[in-house]
């Protein structure tokens, strides 16, 4: 978790990515191979950012929203814009994929 949603809790894109995540969109999570298999969302696909514009007509396909992560926002931001540049249409930028896996938790217990 980076020191701004320490100190401020997670941004409200990353609060409306958790919600979109909760209704049932498709989680992917644009860090190495490497990275992410050191920790990630429960049922985040990973698809490096080096890759994402190759997936981009397999992402097409489904019609459910898409909300992308990585470590900060930074990659999954670049990746957004670059599915959007593709045609995507319902592509959202979770940020850093520890707040956002907060943020989706908090949802949950919220829910219950």
């Amino acid at each position: 978790m980076g020191i701004f949603s320490k100190l401020f809790g997670p941004s409200k894109a990353t609060l409306e990515a958790a919600h979109l995540v909760g209704e049932g969109a498709r989680l992917i999570d644009v860090r190495s191979h490497e990275e992410y298999q050191m920790g990630h969302i429960e049922g985040a696909e990973n698809i490096p950012l080096d890759r994402i514009g190759q997936a981009h007509k397999r992402l097409k396909q489904g019609a459910t929203p898409i909300v992308l992560c990585c470590a900060s926002g930074r990659r999954s931001g670049i990746a957004t814009n670059t599915l959007k540049d593709l045609g995507l249409k319902e592509v959202y930028n979770g940020g850093g994929w520890r707040s956002l896996r907060g943020a989706i938790k908090e949802q949950a217990a919220v829910c219950r």
